[in-house]
């Protein structure tokens, strides 16, 4: 088996629910974060890991992002003969960057049931998974943090992020067993727990690095909460066979699913923006003094 992560799966089938009605004709993952949406962040975060394929489980409705990820011919066309080189630049940027790949999931039954579709084109790999809607803002892209822990362990690898402890009811929650400062043996995770009852504050936030005996894991178990087949699960009944680890990620975690934490993303990374970054911070300052 290579040791080399060359591919990533990311599903981006859901429907965005808490964002509507604007998800009803964009999805989630295209919302803007400045002027990239969301799944960029993502996608350019593999990429910077050395990461070559991204593998999108989509669905019905997701024809926009798959067309952001390619040429669009005729503004091609218009930029370059207009001479607007930097302009036609952008518009093939994201193209560029990775080879992608499409797998449409016919039917809502869980993300482990999506993870699942993507068996074949992974093959005996380990692979990089990432949810649509979690953004890292990190000196080492935070896959490839977890990337480096795969390498060390040679096992599955989750990122986690320390949360209040008020918050763990809204997160899968490891039991950790400490290694070093940045990792751990999961014992086992709590999903959703009361927060008096969590195991710790370190919670699972979207990235994990996958052996690929996650896939025989996924075939193992059966359906869960509201009869779909849930990578939690899986994860849990694989560490039942194997070690499975976790990564603490050095970075600043943003949950872009939340609407309110959306928007506290879009600020974030705007007042990093060398093009704005300056006259939003003064626009905010004012705003905030009235």
């Amino acid at each position: 088996m290579t040791t080399r992560i060359r591919k990533a799966v990311i599903p981006v089938a859901g429907y965005g629910t808490r964002f509507l009605p604007i998800t009803k004709t964009i999805p989630k993952e295209m919302l803007p974060i400045v002027n990239r949406p969301i799944i960029e962040y993502i996608v350019r975060e593999f990429v910077a890991a050395g990461i070559e394929e991204i593998i999108f489980i989509s669905s019905t409705g997701k024809h926009t992002l798959e067309d952001y990820f390619d040429y669009n011919n005729e503004l091609d066309f218009q930029l370059k003969s207009q001479g607007k080189d930097t302009a036609f630049a952008l518009s093939r940027e994201a193209a560029d960057i990775a080879r992608f790949t499409y797998i449409r999931q016919r039917e809502q039954l869980g993300n482990g049931h999506a993870l699942l579709l993507a068996r074949d084109l992974i093959g005996d790999e380990p692979f990089a998974f990432a949810y649509g809607d979690d953004v890292y803002d990190a000196d080492q892209p935070a896959i490839s943090q977890m990337i480096d822990t795969y390498l060390e362990h040679n096992g599955t690898v989750i990122g986690v992020v320390d949360v209040p402890r008020e918050a763990t009811s809204r997160y899968g929650v490891i039991d950790p067993e400490p290694i070093d400062e940045w990792t751990y043996r999961v014992k086992r995770t709590v999903e959703k727990p009361d927060p008096a009852d969590a195991p710790s504050t370190l919670a699972s936030a979207g990235r994990y690095v996958f052996t690929p005996s996650i896939f025989d894991a996924l075939e193992s178990i059966t359906p869960g909460k509201g009869g779909e087949l849930w990578i939690a699960d899986a994860v849990d009944r694989l560490g039942q066979r194997e070690p499975v680890y976790a990564r603490k990620i050095d970075g600043t975690y943003h949950d872009c699913g939340n609407v309110l934490e959306y928007l506290k993303t879009v600020v974030h990374f705007g007042l990093k923006d060398p093009a704005v970054g300056e006259d939003l911070r003064e626009w905010l300052t004012n705003h905030l003094d009235k």
